[in-house]
């Protein structure tokens, strides 16, 4: 059993048989019957030169049909009709296409048997694999480089086809699906055999994929751009090595079942995961059914719920450590497992915990059913440009769609742009079915007479209240000027299902290239629009609304919020909702009760959102968020004071918990409750219940130790730093200034204020004041009749902060003399590092943001080039890490330095060459982000939400709570003050 504090339950179990549950593999065919669909290609004999019998190659032909759809029509589906189609290479699709099978059984395409290149791994992919589908960004032309699907790969999907790998190919996947929002993997089996896998490089969602044999059925990394994966109702049997092998996929996992293998989840070496797993089965795991790494990290939240084991001897295994948890029932349920960063209430001190509640069970039970509801027969289904709907951006088609839905219950709408100018009212049982919903639009034109002017709100498209509603695979388009709109008003009831749409504004929206557009498309947004948050909200459910919302993409900047619940106790569930772009609201619930909310994942963008809440809970209760995403793009360049503002809320619980960004102005607090004006400090945790208790009035943040504010009003305070007299230095970075705090007057001044951005601080033995900073060279300035430019290192590649477009700056350092600092202010010179045979300090990055994973080499790296300060001996190595400095620390010849792994959240000690070289790095403690700080004892305070305090052993020793969360801290010479910048204020904490 696990180590001693853990809480396991165990009862009596009577044994029983087992039963073997073989899935045979095929799967039932989702879309049995042709659809018609004039903007769609189909992929027959009739239109390309091919035969489905499993013996022609298609391979080419396949391809150039993905082609001319993505080249002639920019987005579309390729209809797959059923039969056996032989492909013998990579088959590339590109963004926003769509392949759909059809017919009485799944079509399915076979890998040939030893196809060539599949013996052998590609030493330069990613995967070191070969693929059968690999989903790109862009066609992909013969003999160029492959663009693989990214951050911007919308819309790409598969769906109801099979796909099988013959012998022979040993380094086969069956898919590479690197994508992002509203693409997806649906009603597909995959028969890998002697294959590698079904799936490299997981992204966004899958929905009813089942995985025989390989020897993974999914191996990842990251998803696009970082989120989380959603996985519903998917099976894996056979695997070889493990089911799912990962890294920091963000696994969202409900009803995965998982029968004979070695291993279901299994966590990469020094890597993270956020894992939730609800409603799973587990049959027949004869190794640890989950390992995991890195176990006393933040970043590792790992969730179970409701999970049904038979023949698993040992549930968790953890990787450093070798502590496991096992159980010596042949059955049990997994009734809650957690394990990582907890609180048990809105104040109670964050803790690394395990919980483990197994329960002993008689029987093996039946998996839990599906809750996403089935589509009406395909039969049943009228076309609804056969009713008199045009499609064509221009003709109102408000009469026919409304004639429609009031006379047929099943309408397939096929690709078009279907202008509206009246609300679509949808009756009781009314289900409306696209199959792409950048495709399938219904559309407002700008100022459209009944959304215009001032009025309540008015919706697009509205259910019936407590109908049970369908509506899939469709975008709806309310403009930019329409304030009275709303895109979906949804009052539909628990048996409603609400999937694959796209709230169209702004970004994601795409061009028709075959058709004229009915008004000019939405411009890349390079300015603020003053027509945004002009409308209500895109999805509004409300008035008892409640159901299945899947797969939803809400990014129009022109509403108020992207999704806005109120007043229902209905329970509602919602997997994989994107919401970004608001200006000031991301998502709101409002007087709501039993919801649960599945990868919810927030963004904010530096034009649109730099104001922006991201998430809004006020007088809700029952309710789960698990696995939520907090994040604010590179370009934002202002902090914000939290992520989610909570009042008046009871049973709530917050599991798994990613606040981030590259840049350092991720929200200053991941949640906030004004009543208490209390914050969550955290940005990385597992789980946070708030409860009804919290609510008592009178709560409010307590301190510990004598602690005295100095000064208050900043922005984002950091680089702090001492002279050898007791004076303070730190800098505001965006607004350009530079503060001394005077030890001998207790008073603070703006010290410099320049147009050089400065980043962080120190001295150098005489005092000079060093200041690294940001420069951005002029367009138009010549440096010996060329331009001055600036590129990035080779160490720039470890860290996603030196992309999307931020480069071409300098981080240089200057030199001031505190004393007369405008006549003093001096570039530092570069100087070859090593030559300067003994040092008096080299001054680094006191962390590195590393999101690619090389922080353990790139920190031990010898720099080729160091600044030298006015002293002589103090030097500062050229790294590009210095970009994105806070603060610096102090290296010290023969003396140990100690820097922050800040995106792996942890600490780690080095030691320091004469020259200033560090190297020896070891592992110090799973806690870490901006600064620390060593004593003359050797005790190390580290920042982290609050400051901790450890013996030189690495031993928690203190915990000092602070009134705002810590960004750079710093000891005075005595080791009797500690100076703490904070969110907006300047504190000193009177350690003796």
């Amino acid at each position: 059993m696990f180590k001693s504090g853990l809480l396991i339950l165990s009862l009596l179990l009577i044994p029983i048989a087992i039963h073997a549950q073989n899935k045979s593999y095929g799967g039932t065919s989702f879309y049995t019957e042709r659809l018609a669909d004039e903007e769609a290609v189909y992929f027959t004999p009739a239109n390309f030169p091919i035969k489905a019998d499993g013996k022609t190659d298609v391979s080419d032909a396949l391809q150039n049909a993905i082609n001319d759809l993505k080249t002639t029509h920019n987005f579309g589906i390729l209809f797959i009709p059923q039969g056996t189609y032989l492909i013998s290479k990579t088959i590339y699709i590109p963004q926003a296409i769509r392949l759909i099978g059809y017919g009485s059984k799944r079509p399915e395409f076979v890998l040939k048997k030893n196809s060539p290149g599949f013996q052998a791994p590609d030493s330069t992919d990613k995967g070191k694999a070969h693929y059968m589908f690999w989903f790109t960004s862009q066609v992909v032309q013969e003999g160029k480089k492959v663009n693989d699907a990214n951050a911007g790969t919308f819309y790409s999907a598969m769906s109801n086809i099979n796909l099988r790998i013959e012998d022979s190919n040993p380094y086969a996947v069956a898919l590479r699906t690197h994508y992002a929002q509203h693409s997806f993997i649906s009603h597909v089996d995959i028969q890998i055999g002697n294959g590698k896998a079904g799936m490299f490089d997981v992204g966004n969602e899958m929905n009813d994929v089942r995985f025989f044999g390989g020897e993974y059925g999914i191996y990842t990394t990251k998803p696009s751009p970082g989120w989380q994966f959603v996985m519903i109702d998917t099976y894996f049997e056979g695997q070889r090595k493990s089911a799912i092998n990962t890294r920091e996929a963000g696994l969202t996992i409900i009803r995965m079942r998982a029968v004979n293998v070695p291993s279901v989840i299994e966590i990469q070496p020094n890597y993270v995961e956020k894992l939730f797993m609800e409603d799973c089965q587990f049959d027949r795991i004869s190794g640890p059914a989950i390992t995991i790494s890195l176990g006393e990290n933040a970043g590792n939240q790992i969730s179970l719920r409701n999970v049904d084991c038979r023949n698993v001897p040992v549930l968790i295994s953890f990787r450093e450590s070798g502590q496991t948890v096992t159980s010596k029932e042949a059955i049990y349920k997994i009734k809650n497992f957690m394990h990582g960063l907890q609180m048990s209430s809105l104040y109670a001190d964050p803790v690394n915990h395990t919980i483990s509640e197994l329960v002993p069970l008689k029987t093996f039970p039946v998996p839990v059913a599906k809750d996403i509801p089935n589509l009406p027969p395909i039969g049943t289904w009228v076309n609804l440009k056969t009713l008199g709907a045009t499609g064509d951006g221009t003709t109102d088609d408000t009469k026919a769609i409304q004639e429609a839905i009031d006379k047929y219950p099943t309408i397939y709408v096929p690709q078009g742009w279907y202008k509206v100018s009246e609300t679509i009212k949808l009756k009781p049982n009314t289900v409306l079915i696209g199959l792409n919903p950048i495709g399938t639009q219904f559309v407002l034109d700008n100022n459209t007479v009944a959304f215009g002017s001032f009025g309540a709100p008015k919706p697009l498209l509205e259910t019936a209240k407590g109908g049970k509603n369908i509506v899939s695979g469709i975008g709806l388009s309310t403009g930019a000027d329409n304030p009275r709109a709303v895109a979906c008003k949804w009052t539909a009831g628990e048996q409603s299902y609400l999937n694959d749409v796209k709230f169209i504004g702004g970004h994601g929206s795409m061009q028709r290239k075959w058709k004229q557009p009915a008004a000019p498309p939405l411009p890349w947004i390079t300015s603020v629009d003053p027509s945004w948050d002009t409308q209500y909200w895109s999805l509004w459910v409300t008035d008892g609304g409640g159901g299945i919302i899947e797969n939803i993409w809400s990014a129009s900047s022109y509403a108020n919020a992207g999704a806005y619940i109120s007043n229902t106790s209905t329970p509602g569930r919602i997997y994989a909702m994107s919401v970004e772009h608001h200006v000031r609201n991301e998502v709101r619930f409002s007087n709501v009760a039993n919801w649960k909310v599945y990868a919810l994942q927030l963004e904010e963008e530096s034009l649109e959102s730099t104001e922006c809440l991201p998430l809004d809970i006020q007088n809700c209760r029952d309710m789960v968020f698990a696995n939520l995403y907090m994040f604010r793009v590179i370009r934002v360049n202002k902090p914000y004071p939290y992520s989610v503002r909570v009042s008046g809320n009871a049973t709530i619980e917050f599991l798994n918990v990613h606040n981030y960004s590259q840049i350092k102005y991720t929200t200053n607090t991941p949640l906030y409750d004004p009543n208490s004006n209390y914050t969550v400090r955290p940005w990385e945790f597992n789980r946070l219940i708030i409860t009804e208790l919290d609510n008592q009035p009178g709560k409010s943040f307590q301190t510990e130790g004598n602690i005295e504010k100095l000064a208050t009003g900043f922005e984002f305070p950091e680089g702090i730093t001492k002279d050898s007299k007791g004076n303070i230095y730190f800098c505001e970075s965006r607004m350009r200034r530079i503060y001394k705090w005077s030890a001998e007057t207790r008073r603070i001044n703006l010290l410099a204020d320049y147009p050089w951005e400065p980043h962080a601080l120190s001295c150098d033995k005489n005092d000079n004041l060093l200041v690294v900073f940001k420069y951005v060279p002029k367009k138009g300035y010549l440096v010996d009749g060329k331009p001055e430019v600036y590129t990035n290192p080779p160490d720039a590649a470890g860290t996603s902060f030196s992309g999307w477009g931020n480069s071409g700056f300098g981080t240089l350092v200057y030199s001031i003399n505190p004393a007369d600092p405008d006549e003093t202010i001096q570039l530092l010179p570069k100087v070859k590092m090593g030559s300067i045979a003994t040092i008096f300090k080299a001054l680094y990055p006191s962390h590195r943001w590393r999101d690619y994973h090389d922080f353990n080499t790139v920190t031990v790296n010898k720099p080729s080039e160091c600044y030298v300060a006015k002293d002589g001996v103090t030097i500062i190595p050229v790294v590009y890490d210095l970009a994105r400095s806070a603060c610096l620390v102090e290296a010290y010849p023969g003396k140990l330095l100690y820097e922050t792994d800040e995106y792996d959240k942890r600490t780690v000690r080095l030691q320091v060459s004469p020259e200033g070289y560090v190297s020896g790095l070891t592992y110090f403690t799973e806690k870490g982000e901006f600064a620390s700080a060593v004593d003359q004892q050797g005790n190390v305070y580290i920042a982290d939400g609050q400051i901790y305090v450890y013996n030189p052993d690495g031993k928690l020793i203190n915990t000092v709570k602070v009134p705002e969360r810590p960004s750079t801290i710093t000891l005075d010479t005595n080791n009797q003050n500690l100076y703490i910048t904070g969110s907006t204020s300047f504190y000193c904490v009177h350690l003796k």
